[in-house]
């Protein structure tokens, strides 16, 4: 068989999967957001001419859904007729089509999903797991549950989802802080240390909800219970902020998450803003550009910890030199037929090739909108 292979199709489509419970995390107690009762997402299907194909997406939660499909749907056509291998060129071409709305956030975020595509496309024509076409350093990932510690729920509430967390094989626990009341934040800590013991990592993240004296403040009474990282103590884009903390304090910190491109994150690793960077691959545009920035973070010898999609994240992870970390969220079950493993505290690399997944017919049932180029 030939190696030259051309696009052929492209379907682009959007979903709304719903939350049973609504979220809240301190953005919500600060009166800045209302609790999140669905995540809308994009997903991009690609077909080539030999009969190859490859799914990926990008998502936002709250605003912005409708404007990442309106944004793909305009530049999508232009991959017809392209060698899929050629992601890269791809990428910069989509890019250019819409450069006139920026190279970050929304306009990347739309080319992710299709960028995402075809990178699982080629490790299906490979037969490989992403994972091992990128070329991995390890089979398994250290895995943290989040989902279960929102502060919608109580005390009681997160202990029992952490209990099961762990029974279920995810090693760490990372509860949100952040609340008007840090009181409350620091009795939660307490309670869920206590609960969960001194053996299992415990994460906490305060959703840029701290100035940078309660950061601080918080940051030292934090230190007692030994915690894996404080992630996003202040607003994202205070790089100079994050650096103070990171120098005064002896626990790590993480941020990086709400960042658009990898010109952002540049700042960040530039300033020295964290110890540990949590780059999100369908936010910064895709597996091309966070390949590029883990680069970037690995030279400044940062750990990293992706962002939600764990579906996407495990595989980039177990391409990073350094042990890395990934998100357990268990929100998008219910979009694939296919199941990530996680076994004493780590997640396991699937064997299947690409991502590993495929669409559910629930994720069909909850498509909104598509649109299709091509034959």
């Amino acid at each position: 068989m030939s190696t030259v292979d051309l696009v052929r199709h492209v379907k682009l489509s959007t979903a709304r999967l719903p939350l049973a419970v609504p979220i809240s995390d301190a953005k919500v107690f600060t009166g800045r957001q209302k609790p999140m009762t669905e995540v809308v997402f994009l997903f991009a299907e690609i077909t080539t001419e030999q009969g190859h194909s490859g799914i990926g997406f990008s998502y936002s939660k709250r605003a912005g859904g409708p404007a990442q499909y309106a944004h793909a749907k305009e530049v999508a056509e232009g991959i017809i007729g392209e060698d899929p291998n050629d992601i890269g060129k791809i990428y910069t071409k989509l890019l250019w089509a819409g450069a006139s709305v920026g190279r970050s956030g929304v306009a990347t975020q739309a080319l992710a999903a299709i960028d995402i595509a075809l990178y699982d496309l080629k490790a299906k024509r490979a037969g490989l797991p992403l994972a091992k076409l990128l070329g991995s350093y390890r089979d398994s990932v250290q895995t943290y549950n989040t989902s279960g510690g929102f502060l919608n729920a109580t005390l009681e509430e997160v202990k029992a989802r952490a209990t099961q967390s762990i029974e279920e094989g995810i090693g760490g626990i990372k509860i949100k802080v952040g609340l008007p009341d840090s009181k409350e934040d620091l009795r939660r800590v307490a309670g869920i240390r206590e609960h969960i013991g001194w053996d299992v990592p415990l994460m906490v993240d305060a959703n840029q909800q701290w100035d940078r004296a309660t950061a601080l403040r918080m940051g030292r009474q934090l230190e007692e219970f030994n915690l894996i990282w404080i992630e996003e103590p202040l607003d994202a884009y205070d790089f100079e902020g994050h650096a103070h903390l990171a120098h005064l304090l002896d626990t790590p910190i993480a941020t990086g998450e709400m960042l658009a491109s990898v010109a952002e994150h540049k700042g960040l690793i530039s300033a020295n803003s964290c110890d540990i960077i949590q780059p999100d691959a369908p936010r910064v545009g895709g597996i091309t550009q966070f390949l590029r920035l883990a680069a970037l973070a690995d030279e400044r010898g940062l750990g990293l910890a992706p962002h939600f999609a764990m579906e996407i994240h495990l595989h980039l992870a177990a391409a990073y030199p350094r042990e890395p970390w990934v998100e357990h969220f268990d929100w998008l079950d219910p979009l694939f037929e296919e199941r990530l493993e996680t076994k004493n505290g780590r997640m396991i690399v699937p064997d299947r090739p690409g991502l590993g997944v495929t669409l559910s017919e629930q994720a069909r049932t909850w498509t909104t909108e598509s649109v299709e180029f091509g034959a």
